[in-house]
């Protein structure tokens, strides 16, 4: 299998949940530790040895080109979830292996290092270390977190139901996936016979979800890496405040205890 060296930024949404922040910025945008997320996250990517960087765009996409990737355009990104900002960068996910990224997270570059090595056509890192992270932002952790179950051998079982213990929770999914070629081809296919409105609606655990229904393995790698992610005004004020007491570092490198 060839060695990866693609990696695919999903930054086409708004991030309607942090408010007057994301009025005229992308999400990916709004800054952390005096950077916005994005730069943060470019730089790992880039430590990590991945040569070749795109980003998918939609919500003001004329903000991004500062930062001199390829780029893929979403102009639908209103009305589509994303899978279908997903299938905007098909002309790479067809030609190379990709490591894909949501644009409201941060992690090492030894996380996306250990993903873009680990074996197989489909493969999604799991946060270990959820539970902490869940608990300092969330009232009712389960409130948030979804299913995550494997087959005790590497491979994903379950995705995306709601929990309603927290024993049905392995992991959480963290944004990050490898998708290959032929993995693409099981996706493309998937979508192409869906009704249209229907593949606008697909999120992404839901595409996991599904894929695994037909059959299609997906390995899952472990991680205890250093991870976050930001969907509201009350994380990213919570980041800052980790940030101040020191007990948040970055750029993303040493474990972090939440």
């Amino acid at each position: 299998m060839s060695p990866v060296q693609h990696g695919i930024i999903l930054a086409a949404g708004r991030g309607s949940r942090l408010g007057a922040m994301t009025e005229a910025l992308p999400k990916g945008l709004v800054e952390l530790g005096g950077r916005p997320l994005l730069n943060w996250q470019i730089d790992a990517l880039r430590h990590s040895g991945l040569k070749d960087l795109g980003i998918v765009r939609g919500y003001r996409a004329e903000a991004l080109s500062f930062l001199g990737l390829q780029t893929f355009e979403n102009p639908r990104w209103q009305q589509t979830q994303m899978v279908r900002s997903l299938a905007c960068a098909g002309d790479w996910l067809q030609q190379y292996p990709c490591l894909l990224s949501y644009s409201d997270i941060l992690t090492s570059a030894a996380c996306l290092r250990a993903l873009a090595d680990c074996p197989g056509e489909l493969v999604i890192s799991s946060n270990q270390g959820w539970r902490a992270l869940w608990q300092a932002r969330f009232a009712d952790p389960l409130a948030d977190a979804e299913s995550f179950k494997t087959n005790g051998q590497g491979q994903l079982r379950e995705i995306g139901a709601r929990a309603k213990t927290l024993d049905e929770i392995e992991g959480q999914y963290m944004g990050l996936l490898k998708i290959t070629p032929q993995a693409w081809k099981w996706i493309s296919n998937l979508l192409a016979e869906m009704e249209p409105e229907q593949a606008d609606r697909l999120d992404m655990t839901s595409l996991l979800q599904t894929l695994l229904q037909r059959g299609y393995p997906i390995q899952v790698l472990p991680v205890n890496a250093p991870w976050l992610e930001i969907d509201t005004c009350e994380d990213l004020a919570y980041y800052q405040h980790c940030l101040k007491i020191g007990k948040l570092t970055l750029p993303m490198q040493d474990p972090v205890l939440w």
